[in-house]
């Protein structure tokens, strides 16, 4: 019999069942953990992947564009498995083509449960043996080397064992669990604050777009943030960022509570149809279950105003209905590993080159301020590498992380976060783990130009040495 103290509860010691063994074990269904297991399950190689929700494709089903694909010279800089994923769903009519964009370089719209339904098909085709309702709950640990993790479910704990395990929570959870020295937020641990988006029907997106298009030069009334009104003229699919005098307008005469500097509008693939990114809740600890049920509270409660304003203020609006929130609040920023090599903004802005690149982005630094209800975004002009020892944490073993949560500044992570990015490296850690199965050795020791060539050879995108990019540009929006 145990006997509570006033802080913890004793609990007796337990065998745990061990439910499935891997060559690789990818956890997280999000853009990462897709291309990570189709990667390493290409030749045969026994995969699992495990999620904690009933589906995958993570925060492309939350109603947000997909972007990265294009670089800043508008060339396309992330091919490979992540666009081999846009072409089902394009066959499908679940993506739009990659559009130009001036403020994000390119967008690629996405239909959230196209996103569900092709990833898991693409899943199952390859063979990967995936498990939802999955939560890792801790590690296997064998000295320095991870051997499996613990989950927790509905059939309660167990143990899947794994000779590689990718850490693709986005969160860290598994390096974290592992030993691996995390970092969270800015010099002040200040995090990116999340947003929780929703879907309104029965919008003039004709109206809206030539509302902007249409307005009279020097006008102001529906100015948007870096990109020109011509923009609207030439695009029946669009996003908007920007109308600040109308929010500014609306709090004064309605007394709105819209804690958003910006109005955030991305029209969705069926006609009529936008996603709203404006509910923003700062302080949120997207690794404490307490800290994000507030978030999912606090955002939507800050949905009613939202919807007021656009309704009240923004042509097109005028007979919108409200449909539906996203799965989950969109977390932006959590943990960041410590590994072999940290990213810095200045690798970035200095578009740097690698020798041991694995992937080319070009997005620029976009960072929520969390202090304040405004954004940093800072291009760098052109491209800069990703190298792969940012994916190799320090001090474990056979464990490779890939998204949001490599091992990069809080400035840097600002710019890789996003999810053509985080696809381009779940498919080089996918095919880096199987490299490490097939010549039986650690992630941190296997021929880098080995993966590499076997990067370019499923059509990923690497730049040569002399490829350099332009001067950084900084603008506080």
């Amino acid at each position: 019999m145990t006997t509570p103290t006033a802080r913890s509860i004793p609990e007796p010691a337990r065998t745990t069942p061990i439910l499935a063994e891997y060559d690789v074990l990818v956890v997280g269904g999000g853009p990462a953990g897709l291309t990570s297991a189709l990667a390493a399950a290409e030749d045969g190689l026994r995969v699992g992947l495990i999620e904690s929700r009933s589906f995958v494709g993570g925060n492309m089903t939350i109603g947000l564009p997909v972007l990265g694909f294009l670089g800043q010279k508008g060339n396309q800089i992330i091919e490979g498995l992540p666009q081999k994923f846009i072409d089902r769903l394009k066959a499908r009519d679940g993506a739009s083509e990659h559009r130009p964009c001036p403020l994000h370089m390119g967008i690629t719209l996405v239909e959230p449960e196209a996103v569900k339904t092709v990833a898991l098909e693409m899943l199952t085709e390859a063979g990967v043996d995936v498990r939802f309702y999955t939560f890792c709950a801790g590690v296997v640990m064998d000295g320095s080397r991870i051997t499996g993790v613990i989950t927790e479910s509905k059939s309660g704990r167990g143990a899947i064992m794994a000779k590689v395990v990718i850490d693709c929570t986005g969160d860290a959870d598994v390096a974290y669990r592992a030993g691996v020295p995390c970092e969270k937020g800015n010099e002040n641990g200040g995090m990116q604050p999340p947003t929780l988006m929703f879907c309104l029907a029965g919008v003039d997106t004709e109206k809206l777009r030539m509302s902007i298009a249409d307005q009279p030069k020097g006008a102001r009334t529906y100015l948007t943030d870096f990109i020109p009104a011509e923009y609207f003229g030439q695009n029946h699919q669009f996003i908007i960022v920007g109308l600040r005098e109308l929010i500014a307008k609306a709090q004064t005469e309605m007394g709105l509570k819209i804690p958003n500097e910006r109005t955030i509008i991305i029209t969705g693939l069926r006609e009529g149809e936008v996603w709203i990114n404006m509910t923003r809740v700062k302080g949120v600890d997207g690794t404490s279950a307490e800290s994000l049920t507030m978030g999912e509270i606090e955002g939507r409660r800050q949905i009613d105003d939202i919807v007021t304003y656009l309704v009240n203020y923004v042509p097109g609006f005028e007979k919108a209905r409200f449909t539906k929130t996203a799965p989950f609040i969109g977390i932006r920023e959590t943990r960041r590993i410590l590994g072999q090599y940290v990213m810095t903004q200045e690798d970035v802005l200095g578009c740097r080159h690698f020798d041991d690149a694995i992937a080319v982005a070009s997005y620029p630094i976009d960072i929520h301020r969390p202090a304040d209800d405004g954004c940093t975004l800072i291009w760098c002009g052109d491209c800069y590498d990703i190298p792969y020892r940012s994916l190799v944490p320090v001090k474990v073993d056979n464990l490779i992380v890939a998204g949001r949560s490599i091992s990069a500044t809080h400035e840097a992570m600002g710019a890789i976060r996003v999810m053509a990015t985080c696809m381009a490296m779940g498919e080089a850690a996918g095919r880096a783990a199987k490299i490490s199965v097939r010549g039986n050795r650690s992630p941190a020791d296997i021929d880098v130009e080995e993966l590499r060539r076997q990067q370019r050879e499923h059509g990923v995108y690497l730049r040569s040495k002399e490829e350099q990019g332009s001067e950084a540009v900084l603008e506080q929006a």
